[in-house]
């Protein structure tokens, strides 16, 4: 298991309007630690890829700086870069490549020594070994997005930026995807994603960030998010529907659904004492009988709906 370290990325007061005057990214502060899972969640347009452009050296900056592994990624950009791997959202390599050419090309590009054994085991962890010989035209979408994250691997780079790498994958190549960020994160390798499957940033990020309108609104450890955020509902299914909540009732925030069938409690998860027992004593003396009682907790992805919804 890695040890999360001091801070191996640092932007500060970052933001990009372009010469059309539209602006994608507000003066935006963001500190990423070395060896954390970090998770960028937003809605498209949110300014999550100006981020990660601005970062990685792709897109100038109309403000601000960052500083990676110590180096200004500007005056140092070279040293900076070669900190970084970046597995782009869009399959950006030779067709006519065989995937051994493009890995041993893309190591040889950050000036890294000839490493055919790192290359191989690089290859073996993304079940990409067997295909090293085949054009990068004749794999599938799956394993096209596997060569773009051995592409990004193949310098060694401490930091490693993952821009929706599980996006039209199988749920096998997903699950062996995800079991090799843990070996990278425990590694020491930092990882910053960005992806659509928000139960995927829940289970494997040690923090989430999350940006709306070219803006961050929080930065918080995914555990304590869910805990502040988080709410917790009760949900009984009546043995006969009610066509409306019984006024004795009324000293919890209560609400039909199913038409009348489901009688569903929301509370916040802090909460000491809900009141679920005087909830179910209350309904049992008003002769309200259910067949099922069901409890869950709210996931990152209400969460993040909460936050950037429509109107937000």
């Amino acid at each position: 298991m890695s040890i999360i370290g001091p801070p191996i990325l640092s932007a500060r007061g970052v933001a990009k309007t372009y010469a059309s005057g539209v602006t994608a990214l507000e003066p935006t502060d963001l500190e990423i630690r070395a060896g954390e899972i970090f998770a960028l969640l937003g809605p498209n347009g949110a300014g999550k890829t100006t981020l990660i452009s601005i970062i990685c050296g792709l897109v100038n900056a109309s403000a601000g700086t960052v500083m990676v592994g110590g180096y200004d990624n500007v005056r140092d950009w070279r040293a900076a870069r070669g900190l970084i791997g970046l597995a782009p959202q869009e399959i950006a390599t030779d067709a006519f490549e065989s995937v051994w050419a493009t890995v041993t090309f893309s190591r040889g590009l950050f000036g890294k020594p000839r490493d055919d054994a790192y290359l191989q085991r690089l290859l073996e962890d993304l079940s990409l070994w067997d295909k090293k010989s085949a054009k990068i035209m004749a794999l599938s979408g799956g394993m096209k997005r596997r060569v773009m994250i051995a592409k990004a691997l193949a310098h060694e780079p401490r930091i490693l930026f993952l821009d929706e790498p599980t996006a039209g994958v199988d749920v096998e190549l997903r699950r062996d995807m995800w079991a090799l960020v843990r070996r990278l994160r425990d590694s020491g390798v930092t990882i910053i994603l960005t992806t659509h499957y928000i139960e995927e940033a829940e289970e494997m990020a040690d923090r989430v960030g999350v940006i709306n309108r070219g803006r961050i609104m929080l930065v918080e450890e995914t555990a304590a998010l869910m805990r502040r955020f988080g709410k917790r509902r009760l949900a009984l299914s009546l043995q006969r529907p009610l066509p409306s909540i019984p006024p004795e009732l009324s000293d919890w925030s209560l609400a039909l659904e199913d038409d009348g069938r489901r009688l569903v409690y929301d509370f916040d998860a802090k909460a000491e004492e809900p009141g679920i027992s005087g909830l179910l004593r209350r309904v049992g003396e008003l002769g309200i009988e259910f067949t099922d009682l069901d409890t869950s907790r709210s996931s990152l992805e209400d969460i993040f709906v909460s936050l950037v919804g429509p109107g937000k």
